[in-house]
């Protein structure tokens, strides 16, 4: 996109974009009504959204089928999410700022950030390829390195594997990971799992500890040390 038309986004638009560009970076299958639950929008929101964001290229909408990006419009949503994943990493780094307080802030400032102080901060931190919840951090071009990361709630007993990532939209569950030291890095072995909506145990070393269903959804893990 060119610098006049990224100045034709607004912040709401950059937010959608953004949640799309989530939602397919996990393979998820991406509609209205779950862009809509993802925001805290009305479905019919979504709707008028995605008509002005295909109006402008940068959205594919086939009703009733999905939602995905036009190349256009995953350079402008890799640029948003590199900013989000940047002023995350400064503020917690930097600042202080505590892990599950940091998506908040990086969203209020995000949109302001300019193309300089994106460089500003990228030279600061060392170029760095991970935020303070293991997600990757888009190359200044768009690219981002591909890995492949399963479920924690997916994984079999047994599994030894690596938290690689933790969604960050949820404080909540920033605190519960926090509390159970499951961090980004941390080495684990799934040691039991209820199929049927309870829990799965893990193990950290001598530690032992249950993560509920809905927080083992939230864990990704990696069969290798993430940078």
């Amino acid at each position: 996109m060119s610098q006049d038309e990224k100045k034709s986004l607004s912040p709401a638009m950059e937010d959608y974009l953004r949640a799309i560009y989530k939602l397919e970076e996990k393979g998820a299958s991406v509609t209205t009504s779950v862009i809509a639950d993802r925001l805290g929008v009305a479905p019919a929101s979504v709707t008028k959204m995605m008509k002005r964001l295909a109006s402008m290229e940068l959205v594919q909408h086939e009703p009733y089928r999905g939602v995905g990006l036009t190349p256009d419009g995953e350079k402008a949503a890799a640029e948003m999410v590199r900013h989000h994943r940047l002023i995350e990493l400064f503020l917690t780094e930097v600042v202080g700022v505590p892990w599950d307080r940091v998506h908040e802030e990086a969203h209020r400032l995000e949109h302001a950030l300019s193309e300089y102080l994106e460089d500003k901060l990228s030279d600061i931190l060392g170029d760095p390829k991970v935020d303070p919840h293991g997600q990757l951090i888009p190359c200044k071009d768009g690219r981002v390195e591909s890995r492949h990361l399963r479920m924690l709630w997916d994984l079999e007993e047994g599994t030894f594997g690596f938290v690689a990532e933790i969604e960050d939209h949820d404080p909540a569950l920033l605190r519960y990971v926090a509390e159970r030291s499951l961090f980004p890095g941390k080495k684990i072995q799934v040691l039991e799992r209820d199929p049927y909506g309870g829990s799965v145990i893990v193990s950290l070393g001598e530690e032992r500890c249950a993560v509920g269903q809905d927080a083992a959804k939230q864990i990704w893990i990696s069969e290798q040390p993430q940078p």
